[in-house]
């Protein structure tokens, strides 16, 4: 939710001076410090009316009886929406090349997770790629005991997934032996999820007992794409070593939520548009209880008509959005390097 206001060109400066001086200090900005600190040209009683019009906006508010002003929710939001509206064609260098790395899908992740902490001291958050985007690279298909056997996947992302199955009776070693052929000459190169991947467990053209056997087998296949989307976090004891004391609840509620992936990864969806497309939510703007008195920034990641995640920033509304925004805009475009080169010729 964007605020549409029309701002003279002086009060966007001013507004944009109050927002760096407080996010720098934490303190209220008074009409003095713009003055002599921001080096804004106008006279002290000029930048004190803009400063009461932008409180008259809902821009800024007098907190106590003070005589400096600091940013509303609104006011960070309009600041925000200003910065996305004249970032850099291209964004800055990621401090960490994974595509000269030849990682594999979790590492990378992992590790643009830890960088993105690092340089920012925010909370960073990485969700991975669905796992329908992946596609089967090798299926093993073994029988470790007569009435037990163990298939394995292996996808593009570099995942390894195992699944035993247990049968009332003994299973033939000559049938599981021919369901991993077969499966590895029918199901290799396709993607999970895929309608033309079930349809390979229900060949007419197999015997009821070889469409049998392979039907007990097919949750390791499908029940792969209903699974938790993996979310990657870094960064929660740097976040907390610089909060604030009138921060600490908004926090607590922030770490119940960090525990439930599955609630934040529903934040983080509903942010995510395009990919390399950077957004920044605001308190309200993120429509989740434990996260009025947040700020999120991120970017998706992925191929050119595709977003496959997102990688974000989390902190206090009071928060660096021009730092990090150039932080996610950068992870993003070094994750979708890596995504081409995993993922972009399928």
């Amino acid at each position: 939710m964007s605020v549409k206001l029309q701002l003279t060109q002086r009060q966007q400066e001013i507004l944009r001076r109050v927002v760096e001086e407080h996010v720098a200090t934490g303190q209220p900005v008074g009409s003095k410090t713009l003055v002599e600190k921001a080096s804004l040209t106008a006279a002290a009683s000029t930048v004190r009316a803009e400063l009461a019009e932008l409180e008259s906006f809902g821009l800024l508010t007098h907190p106590h009886t003070s005589a400096g002003r600091v940013p509303t929710e609104n006011g960070y939001r309009y600041y925000a929406d200003e910065l996305l509206n004249r970032l850099d064609p291209q964004p800055q260098e990621f401090p960490l090349d994974l595509h000269t790395q030849r990682t594999e899908v979790e590492a990378a992740l992992q590790a643009t997770t830890e960088m993105l902490s690092q340089v920012t001291r925010l909370l960073a958050l990485v969700s991975a790629p669905p796992l329908e985007a992946t596609t089967v690279v090798r299926v093993e298909v073994l029988l470790l005991q007569p009435e037990f056997v163990m298939v394995v996947v292996i996808t593009s992302a570099g995942g390894v997934t195992k699944r035993n199955f247990h049968f009332e009776q003994a299973v033939d070693p000559g049938l599981a032996q021919w369901a991993g052929e077969y499966l590895n000459e029918t199901v290799a190169g396709l993607s999970l999820g895929t309608v033309l991947l079930r349809r390979r467990f229900d060949d007419p053209g197999l015997s009821p007992r070889e469409r049998e056997f392979l039907g007990a087998l097919r949750p390791a296949f499908t029940e792969l794409v209903s699974a938790e989307q993996r979310l990657y976090v870094g960064g929660a004891a740097d976040l907390l070593g610089e909060v604030r004391a009138e921060e600490l609840e908004a926090y607590r509620n922030l770490f119940e939520l960090v525990e439930k992936r599955a609630a934040l990864l529903d934040v983080l969806g509903e942010s995510t548009y395009e990919p390399h497309s950077p957004f920044v939510r605001v308190g309200h703007d993120l429509d989740h209880p434990a996260l009025r008195e947040i700020a999120l920034v991120g970017a998706c990641y992925g191929l050119v008509h595709r977003a496959l995640g997102a990688v974000s920033l989390i902190g206090p509304v009071r928060m660096d959005y021009e730092k990090a925004l150039g932080a996610v805009r950068s992870a993003a475009s070094e994750l979708s390097r890596f995504a081409e080169s995993v993922y972009g010729d399928r």
